[in-house]
């Protein structure tokens, strides 16, 4: 553990309160997220924008291979989100990996973590309050009102969710988890329906001769493929919620292992089952990135008002996605200020134990979002997206090191590692890292979008160097202030 972990251990167990955790960014928060809560979070992490709206248009680029994309992509986000697992069994921690950062690679690691997973969730949530506002938009009701305003409603509603409670956060992902659920199995009965009828859809008839007549498996070659896998990554990003939720449910010890397992065969049933399913029922040229893929054969089978329940989904996964970012950041920021990296009003709780500061601080980055949307609607979610993409890659590969590290501790005897474990360290966090490494690596054959996003890569680097001049001093300072009462 860190000098600076072990010192700020010490100084709160000063305090005439029961035994402080390690982390004094874990201190005050109730435990109120139950089973059911967990685990949909899990599901909530798992399914979202990326699946309902994005494999449109990545199965018009890559064709059928997209599946074998997103197996492989689902594959690494299971050994990341199953290294956590092990990690949250070790040490239970609101701060999620930022506590982790900071006990195995010191405050510079939990800076650059906690920074780089906010730069992830406020630039998410621009996309996400973008997306409510275009989808909002297909309904004539809602086209008077201006992109900006409807992004800014959609802010204002999940803000007041996540600030009354844990448990009201905890049930709307519940509610909105469910919807996505159902909408999935609902589509996948109707689509093997299709296939066992053999009933024609827009013309095909659908089976392997949709894909054998359109091209093969690979219809535009190996790199579409390779290009798409950056996208198919974000679309994974939440599945580490269940660590930052892991700190507000009583019993981590049973609820996180069911949760992560959990999270392998929903990938294979829900992502590559669904895209195996749209390949089977109509070719890829046939979808399309402005529209939802599940919408496009429902359409084409004429099942009334299947644009309006589809866009009422997406539109659902949008803000889930969004309720997710504000109460995940919450903690995070509260966790690095703590530690005296992120500003001090960050630190923060309300009377509901909710640590508004951070949840208001990315809101506000938000805001900047409706900003955007009104200089530049038709642009704003491919801006953002696309910087949210490194920010999920750089804390998954954080979250590698670490367990790494942590690993390495055990086999020295400094730390136990639980019965719930990794399998094939180092060599699983060693092929990750390199997978996930790659995946930024070749974006840059993709001229339009992937490049511009790699060429930002040294910018967000001079900010993070130059942020950690201006907070450095707080944070050689920051154990001598854990022990104040938080307001």
């Amino acid at each position: 553990m860190s000098k600076e972990s072990v010192h700020t251990a010490q100084v709160v167990e000063q305090a005439p309160t029961t035994a402080a955790p390690a982390d004094a960014g874990d201190a005050g928060y109730s435990k109120d997220l139950k089973h059911r809560h967990i685990n949909m979070i899990a599901i909530g992490g798992a399914i979202g924008t990326g699946l309902f709206l994005g494999a449109g248009g990545r199965l018009h680029n890559a064709g059928p291979a997209l599946a074998l994309a997103y197996l492989i992509c689902g594959v690494f986000a299971f050994f990341v989100v199953r290294a956590l697992g092990e990690l949250v069994l070790y040490r239970p921690s609101s701060g999620s990996f930022v506590s982790y950062a900071r006990e195995f690679l010191g405050e510079k690691g939990a800076y650059v973590a906690g920074w780089m997973y906010f730069l992830n969730w406020s630039t998410t949530g621009i996309a996400d309050i973008t997306a409510v506002a275009l989808y909002a938009h297909y309904w004539s009701f809602f086209s008077p009102l201006p992109q900006w305003l409807l992004a800014l409603i959609a802010l204002a509603i999940v803000l007041t969710v996540n600030l009354i409670s844990v448990k009201i956060f905890g049930e709307m992902e519940f509610w909105f988890s469910i919807v996505k659920v159902v909408t999935l199995v609902a589509f996948m009965l109707i689509s093997i329906f299709l296939l066992v009828t053999r009933h024609e859809v827009d013309g095909y008839t659908p089976g392997l001769s949709v894909i054998a007549d359109h091209g093969g498996f690979l219809p535009h070659g190996v790199m579409p493929v390779i290009l798409v896998m950056q996208g198919v990554i974000f679309a994974y990003a939440a599945l580490e919620l269940v660590g930052v939720a892991a700190g507000e449910t009583a019993e981590p010890e049973k609820v996180v292992p069911r949760a992560v397992n959990s999270i392998m065969w929903r990938v294979g049933l829900f992502y590559v089952g669904s895209v195996v399913l749209l390949a089977l029922l109509l070719p890829g040229s046939v979808y399309s990135a402005d529209e939802s893929p599940f919408v496009t054969v429902l359409s084409k089978i004429g099942v009334p008002a299947a644009g309006d329940v589809m866009n009422l989904v997406v539109l659902t996964a949008a803000m889930s996605s969004l309720n997710s970012g504000l109460y995940s950041t919450g903690r995070i920021l509260r966790s690095m200020a703590m530690a005296g990296s992120a500003p001090k009003f960050t630190r923060v709780m309300s009377r509901s134990q909710v640590p508004y500061g951070g949840i208001l601080l990315t809101c506000g980055i938000c805001v900047l979002g409706v900003g955007l949307n009104y200089l530049v609607p038709s642009e704003a979610f491919e801006i953002v997206l696309n910087v949210a993409s490194l920010g999920i890659v750089s804390t998954w590969v954080i979250i590698m090191i670490c367990h790494m590290i942590f690993v390495r501790r055990a086999r020295a005897g400094l730390v136990t590692r639980p019965h719930f474990r990794l399998p094939g360290s180092p060599f699983t966090e060693i092929v990750t890292i390199a997978f996930l490494l790659a995946c930024v690596g070749l974006m840059w054959n993709d001229p339009e979008v992937g490049r511009k996003t790699v060429m930002l890569i040294p910018l967000i680097a001079v900010l993070l160097v130059a942020g950690w001049f201006g907070v450095r001093r707080r944070v050689l300072q920051g154990e001598q202030t854990t022990d104040e009462p938080v307001k």
